[in-house]
C-alpha cells in the first residue's frame, strides 16, 4: 500500500507542477473560443467548466480505466510506475496538447490538426485510421454492455426470433443513434455528467475500503517484473505489452478523438488544463485504485482476494475483469456496490460508444466539408457510417472470437493514434521554438513501444523477442535520425 500512496501523491502533484509548467508552455490567451467564434447550436456550445471537465473525462474514461487496470495489475507493482509516469508526463500532455491545438484551430478535429503540422499524406491516413478505430470502439462498445445486460434480463420472445443478446444490442445502438445525431447538449450534456460521478464515487468508495483493509501488496520495491508469470500463469512480457494494456489511465490515442468534441464547448482556453489535463490526472487516479484493488485480488498476502470469495473461486472469474469489478463492488460496497458496478461495468463504455460515433460523424463532415447543422446533412453522414458498423458488428457476433480480435487490433491502433498526435505536438512546439522535448520524448517512447508489440505480437509478425527487440530498436533509431534532420532543416 505504501507505493499506492505513493503513486496517489504523485499524480495529484503533477497536476499542479507539471500541469502547470505545460500550461505555461503552451501560452493560453483570452481570444474567443470555438464554442463562442462558431456557435451553431449542435456541437459548438458554451458549456460550464464543470460540466465539459464530467463529459470530457467520461468520454476519455469509459471502462478503460477499470479494466484496463485489472488486467494491466497482473503485471505487478510495476503497473504503479507507468501509471503515474505515462499519465504526468505523456497522457495528460497528449490530451492538453490535443484539446488546445483544437481550440487554436477552431475546433479542428485530430486528422485536420495532423494534416497541418505532418502533411497532407499523413492527414489522409489519419483520416481513414481514426474513422476505422472509433468504428471499432462504438462496435465493440455495442456487444459488451449488451452482453452484461442480457445476463440480467432479455425478451425470450424477441431472442427466440432475432438471437441472443439481439434485444440489448438494438436498444444501444438506437441510442447511440440518438445520441450521435442529436445537439452535444440534449443528452450528452445531460446524463453525463452524472454517470462520471458515479464511476469517480465508485472509486473513491474502494480506496476508502483499501484504506480500512489495508491489505499487504507487492511493492514497487519487491521487483518489476511480471510478477503474473509466477503466480497467475500470465507470461506476456511486461516490455511492450503493459503500455498496450494500460491505455486509458496512462496515455490512449483514442481521447485525442474525444479532446475536440470538448474544444467546442470551451469558454475560455484558460478553462483547457482542468479539463483536458485535469481529466487524464482523474483517469489515471481511478485506474491507480482499481490497479491496487486488482493486486489485492491476486497478491494479497497471506491468501489473495479472488480465494477469499467463493463466486470467484468457484467459476474461475478472477481471470475475468467485468467478473473482478462486479466481486469486488458487491463483496465491498453491498448492494449499492453492484449499482455502481453496472454503472461502470454497462454505462461508461456506452458512453464511450456513442461519442465514438459522435466523432466519426465530425471528422467524416469535416473531410467532406459538410456543415452539421441541419438533420438532413448529419443523416448523409450518418447512415452509411452506421450501415458499416452494423455490418461489422454483425460478423463479430457470428464469429465466436471476434470480440477478441476487434479488441487486440483497437489497443495497439489506440497506442499507435497517441503516436501521429504526440509527433503532431511536437511539431507545432518546434515551430514555436517551444521546449519540444516534453512531447518528443514520450513521442520516441510509444513510436517505440507499438512497434515492438507489432513485432512481437502473435496476432500480428510473431516474431522471436529477441528479432522482435532489436527490430523497434531500429524504428527508435530512425525516428530520432529522422526527427533531427527534419529539425535541422526547419531551423535553416
Amino acid at each position: 500500500m505504501i507505493s499506492f500512496v505513493i503513486s496517489l501523491v504523485a499524480l495529484v502533484l503533477g497536476y499542479f507542477l507539471y500541469g502547470k509548467f505545460v500550461e505555461k508552455v503552451f501560452g493560453p490567451d483570452d481570444r474567443p473560443t470555438p464554442a463562442v467564434a462558431k456557435a451553431d447550436g449542435v456541437d459548438y456550445i458554451v458549456l460550464p467548466t464543470w460540466k465539459v471537465f464530467m463529459i470530457q473525462f467520461l468520454n476519455i474514461a469509459g471502462t478503460g480505466p477499470i479494466f484496463g487496470a485489472i488486467m494491466g495489475a497482473k503485471f505487478g507493482p510495476v503497473a504503479y510506475l507507468w501509471i503515474v509516469f505515462g499519465c504526468i508526463f505523456a497522457g495528460a500532455v497528449h490530451d492538453y496538447m490535443c484539446g488546445m491545438l483544437s481550440i487554436r484551430n477552431g475546433g479542428a478535429n485530430l486528422p485536420d490538426l495532423v494534416g497541418d503540422y505532418l502533411g497532407g499524406k499523413t492527414q489522409k491516413v489519419m483520416l481513414v485510421f481514426s474513422v476505422l478505430l472509433l468504428m471499432m470502439v462504438g462496435t465493440v462498445f455495442v456487444f459488451s454492455p449488451a452482453e452484461i445486460l442480457t445476463q440480467l434480463w432479455e425478451p425470450k420472445a424477441i431472442s427466440n426470433l432475432l438471437g441472443h443478446n439481439a434485444f440489448w444490442v438494438t436498444i444501444i445502438f438506437l441510442y447511440y443513434i440518438l445520441a450521435t445525431m442529436l445537439p452535444v447538449d440534449k443528452i450528452i450534456g445531460r446524463i453525463y455528467p452524472l454517470f462520471a460521478f458515479s464511476l469517480m464515487f465508485m472509486a473513491v468508495a474502494l480506496m476508502v475500503v483499501l484504506f480500512v483493509k489495508m491489505p499487504v501488496l507487492p511493492e514497487v520495491w519487491d521487483g518489476l517484473g511480471n510478477r503474473g508469470a509466477d503466480t497467475l500463469g500470465f507470461t506476456d512480457p511486461v516490455f511492450p505489452c503493459l503500455f498496450i494494456t494500460i491505455a486509458c489511465g496512462a496515455i490512449s490515442g483514442f481521447h485525442a478523438t474525444q479532446s475536440p468534441l470538448m474544444a467546442r464547448c470551451v469558454k475560455s482556453e484558460r478553462m483547457a488544463r482542468p479539463v483536458f489535463y485535469g481529466a487524464m490526472i482523474t483517469e489515471g487516479i481511478v485506474a491507480l485504485i482499481w490497479a491496487t484493488v486488482a493486486m489485492y485480488f491476486f497478491y494479497n498476502q497471506p491468501t489473495p482476494g479472488f480465494e477469499l470469495m467463493e463466486a470467484a473461486q468457484t467459476t474461475g472469474a478472477h481471470t475475468s475483469a467485468p467478473s473482478v469489478v462486479n466481486i469486488v463492488c458487491n463483496s465491498w460496497l453491498g448492494i449499492f456496490g453492484g449499482i455502481l458496478a453496472l454503472l461502470g461495468v454497462v454505462a461508461a463504455p456506452i458512453t464511450s460508444g456513442d461519442t465514438a460515433f459522435r466523432s466519426a460523424r465530425l471528422i467524416i463532415a469535416d473531410f467532406l466539408h459538410f456543415e452539421q447543422h441541419s438533420i438532413r446533412r448529419r443523416l448523409i453522414v450518418c447512415i452509411p457510417m452506421f450501415a458499416a458498423a452494423i455490418a461489422l458488428l454483425m460478423w463479430q457476433m457470428a464469429d465466436a472470437d471476434g470480440f477478441q480480435k476487434i479488441w487486440s487490433w483497437f489497443g495497439w491502433s489506440n497506442q499507435t493514434l497517441s503516436v501521429f498526435t504526440l509527433w503532431t505536438a511536437t511539431v507545432y512546439l518546434v515551430q514555436e521554438k517551444k521546449p519540444f522535448w516534453m512531447t518528443l520524448i514520450p513521442a520516441l517512447f510509444m513510436t517505440t513501444v507499438c512497434s515492438t508489440f507489432l513485432l512481437i505480437s502473435k496476432q500480428a509478425f510473431g516474431l522471436p523477442p529477441v528479432v522482435s527487440y532489436t527490430g523497434s530498436v531500429v524504428v527508435l533509431v530512425i525516428a530520432v535520425a529522422w526527427f533531427f534532420t527534419w529539425l535541422r532543416k526547419n531551423k535553416a
